[in-house]
């Protein structure tokens, strides 16, 4: 059948339009697009009735279409396939029949033989003369093909004003409901209600707000990035979830760069620090408690003589709230009990002690600064009782007071090792032990019981040094103990030192009161790394089990007599690579230690050691394979039950930093740093992997999505540009408007309309680049993860600068990953450099 209807651009459309007349561009001849299903010819048999709304609005967002009595805009929906619907704007007074009007929008939803115009009440429309009249509130209509009324897909809102159109389910879902919930909650929500669900709509909420919608523009590094709203999306609400985030666990160690990092607590926990968390881990009940404090990276930590309580101290940051400072606080109840030095130091703190006499009155700290200050506080009251330059080049490694004298401080580092004595009107005598320029490097210092100091340096040697009749120090003994380097020193109760290698990984066993002679010695296996930190597992006690950290950020736990046991496994380099198991509590991690570790809840169930360094890690959604991309371009195929390697694929000469299984599981995407799309047919649940095509691009590629029905692929660039690609055509989609009704299976993309509020939001700086983003199963709430640290926890959709949210601290770099568990239940975060792993509960705030 011929139609006269056809699609116009913006500035044609007006409340005068003469839609029955040939003139101008109504009427002009031109060949139909494909698949648009109109036909068109220079002599038309039909009066011009109805227009492409979205087309109209789509030209320029400030037009305000208003309701009169011979137009209307109105939305149409295809009562057989809900995702195809359309606005159009219809011309009342039209000469056209009723019944080919109904025809025409049956052609515009693709569908043929259109017969009927339904309302969302059941109620059928017959004529123009009710749209004008009885229909005139209405907006949404269905059209259908069959000759009798269907029973439309949605009941009418109890709530007043517009009819409800939107796909926002907020129904109590039965127990079956939840049942069959429960096991595909790893796959995104229908977006689509179904026949029997009530929609709620906020009223205030119609199909004329949707056409208002403009385009959002955001500046991100100085380019402004255009994201178009999509037709249909859930109404965006700026107030903050009511979610929010509590640590649940700490994965790993700081063996990597830093010093006198583990204790034990007289109630048997663990004490060390992860990124600017403090850790206490129980290993009898399994648990463990955290101090979050801290707002940035911990560099050092003591405990004080009594152990009631624990002083720890930050680095500096880039914001008034996250300058260095020192604190004071609890192990029983983790509260903050003092805050010491707030602004006085430049850089961080890179060595803190308290006294041992006077009930440990006294702390000293030495700054990370240009001076490398050396001062001395009255915590109790945070008075400054003195500081003295240090004049060191290079970063001090460790300080600490003379157990026998509180105004006796060493400080010791790279041809360093001084001896400072604070006078009593507040000033500093020092002698330099070691003099410049030495290239001994202090690593460790301990006391003997009489005061005399041991210390051990970098090319393996203890040296003990003595004070004669006239208060000089000099050297009573020296001898080499280990090949290179010595990271700990400990000195037991019965005066056996233990003393831990780095580069031999020899733990070995010196007689003090026989002139050093060793006892006994045991070597840690290759994969556990060299010794970082010793402590004996009952202080006081003379059993000679002991606890150790490795360079590896691995927590030991065994004795000289027995082998040495992992307690607490840690990746020890970058850490980039995160994957969710689809439907169980399990997630994997790979980093550049070539590590691929598969975790359920607190326990690690396998780690497998590989050839590569791994930037990106994802699951097949049937969860039996597990790949991982490498720096060196090549895919490794693990089985996820085991560990076992099963296959490795050369894709391309760049890191593989992104990736993703398609829906269906037989095809996997994979994105590069020289700007490319990798396709990879897929069988054998994930096992085999032959390689399909190629999509050139040119920017490096950060993240990626599929689309529900796994035609299209979204990826962000390096640049945070969000570029298209067509799967099925193998190029790049260019209109970002054509994409904008795309549904996502997942949404990874730290850009785009639905989640542009997460940019120059309002609450805080500008300058926060967002490097990581994830979606929730049930698409309503989105984590974020910034260059700086922090994590938010956002509604979804989040469109508003003035969005709310809930924020944690407790990284000070990039968070390079933050994704949901498949309940939605928990998250898990990443930090990039620092290898920090964390888990978290999502709990009602």
């Amino acid at each position: 059948m011929e139609t006269s209807c056809r699609f116009v651009s913006e500035p044609q459309c007006n409340d005068n339009a003469n839609y029955g007349k040939k003139s101008g561009g109504w009427n002009s001849t031109t060949t139909p697009t494909a698949g648009s299903g109109w036909s068109r010819q220079s002599s038309m048999s039909r009066k011009q009735s109805v227009v492409d709304a979205n087309e109209l609005t789509s030209a320029t967002s400030g037009l305000n279409i208003t309701k009169s009595s011979t137009t209307r805009v109105i939305r149409i929906i295809n009562n057989f396939d809900h995702t195809v619907q359309c606005r159009v704007l219809l011309n009342l007074r039209t000469t056209q029949p009723f019944e080919e009007v109904i025809e025409d929008l049956g052609h515009v939803l693709k569908m043929n033989n259109a017969k009927r115009m339904l309302t969302v009440s059941n109620q059928e429309v017959r004529s123009f003369s009710q749209l004008r009249n009885e229909f005139s509130d209405v907006d949404t209509f269905y059209i259908t093909s069959e000759s009798r009324v269907l029973s439309p897909p949605f009941r009418r809102s109890r709530s007043r004003g517009a009819l409800a159109v939107e796909p926002i389910i907020n129904t109590v879902p039965t127990k079956a409901e939840k049942q069959r919930r429960a096991r595909s909650k790893s796959r995104p929500r229908a977006l689509y209600a179904a026949d029997t669900d009530i929609v709620k709509v906020p009223p205030d909420y119609t199909v004329l707000d949707v056409m208002k919608e403009e385009p959002i523009r955001v500046q991100i590094r100085g380019a402004r990035k255009t994201f178009f709203p999509p037709m249909v999306h859930s109404p965006s609400d700026d107030s903050p979830p009511d979610k929010r985030l509590t640590l649940n666990w700490v994965y790993g160690y700081r063996g990597v760069d830093t010093r006198r990092n583990l204790w034990v607590l007289p109630t048997g926990e663990l004490l060390y620090y992860v990124a600017a968390v403090a850790v206490l881990y129980d290993r009898d009940e399994e648990s463990q408690r955290h101090y979050i404090g801290h707002t940035e990276d911990i560099q050092c930590m003591d405990i004080h003589p009594s152990k009631e309580m624990v002083a720890s101290a930050q680095k500096a940051g880039r914001t008034r709230k996250t300058q260095a400072h020192i604190r004071i606080w609890s192990p029983e109840t983790l509260y903050t009990l003092y805050i010491v030095g707030n602004g006085e130091f430049e850089e961080g703190v890179s060595a803190l002690a308290f006294s041992q006499l006077t009930g440990g009155n006294y702390l000293l700290a030495v700054d990370c600064g240009r001076e490398k200050m050396l001062s001395v506080w009255q915590w109790q009251w945070g008075h400054l009782l003195g500081k003295v330059a240090t004049m060191q080049t290079e970063d001090i490694l460790g300080a600490s007071f003379h157990p026998l004298d509180d105004n006796l401080m060493i400080t010791y580092g790279k041809g360093h090792l001084t001896f400072w004595t604070r006078r009593k009107d507040g000033f500093f005598e020092k002698i330099d032990i070691i003099k410049a320029p030495s290239r001994t490097v202090v690593t460790s210092l301990q006391f003997e019981q009489e005061g005399d100091v041991i210390t051990a340096d970098g090319d393996g040697f203890i040296t003990i040094y003595s004070v004669d009749s006239d208060g000089a120090y000099y050297v009573r003994m020296e001898f080499e103990a280990h090949n290179k380097s010595i990271n700990a020193l400990i000195m037991l109760p019965e005066g056996t030192l233990l003393s831990g290698g780095e580069k031999d990984r020899k733990i070995i066993a010196w007689d003090s009161l026989q002139n050093y002679n060793k006892i006994t010695e045991t070597k840690l296996t290759e994969v556990y790394g060299g010794v970082r930190s010793l402590y004996p597992q009952r202080p006081g006690r003379n059993d000679g089990n002991i606890y150790v950290g490795t360079i590896k950020n691995h927590i030991l736990e065994g004795s000289m007599q027995r082998r040495f046991n992992r307690i607490v496994f840690g990746h020890s380099k970058q850490l980039w690579g995160l994957a969710v198991h689809p439907d169980d509590e399990l997630f994997a991690t790979a980093g550049y230690d070539k590590n691929i570790s598969l975790w359920k809840r607190h326990a690690l169930l396998w780690s497998t050691q590989i050839t590569y360094e791994c930037v990106s890690l994802t699951f097949h959604p049937f969860g039996t394979a597990l790949v991982a991309g490498s720096v060196e371009g090549y895919l490794v195929i693990i089985n996820a039950e085991n560990g076992s390697v099963v296959s490795s694929v050369r894709v391309c000469g760049s890191a593989l930093t992104c990736m993703g299984f398609n829906p269906a599981g037989d095809t996997i995407a994979v994105g590069s740093q020289n700007g490319s799309v990798y396709l990879y047919r897929v069988s054998r649940d994930g096992f085999t992997f032959k390689k399909s095509n190629k999509i050139r691009g040119v920017q490096p590629l950060v993240h990626l999505d599929w689309s529900t029905d796994g035609n299209y692929l979204q990826t962000v660039t390096a640049e945070y540009d969000l570029v298209f690609w067509d799967v099925k055509g193998l190029i790049q989609e260019k209109s970002a408007p054509a994409m904008k009704d795309v549904k996502w299976y997942t949404y990874n993309a730290t850009i785009g309309y639905l989640v542009s509020g997460i940019w120059h939001n309002r609450y805080y700086p500008i300058s926060s680049m967002i490097s990581t983003a994830n979606r929730s199963s049930a698409h309503d709430l989105f984590i974020t993860g910034d260059t700086d640290g922090h994590l938010r926890l956002f509604r979804h959709p989040c469109i508003l600068t003035k969005s709310e949210y809930n924020e944690e601290k407790v990284y000070s770099g990039q968070v390079s990953s933050a994704r949901f568990l498949y309940n939605d239940r928990n998250v898990v975060t990443v930090g990039g450099t620092d290898a920090a792993l964390m888990l978290w509960d999502v709990i009602e705030d």
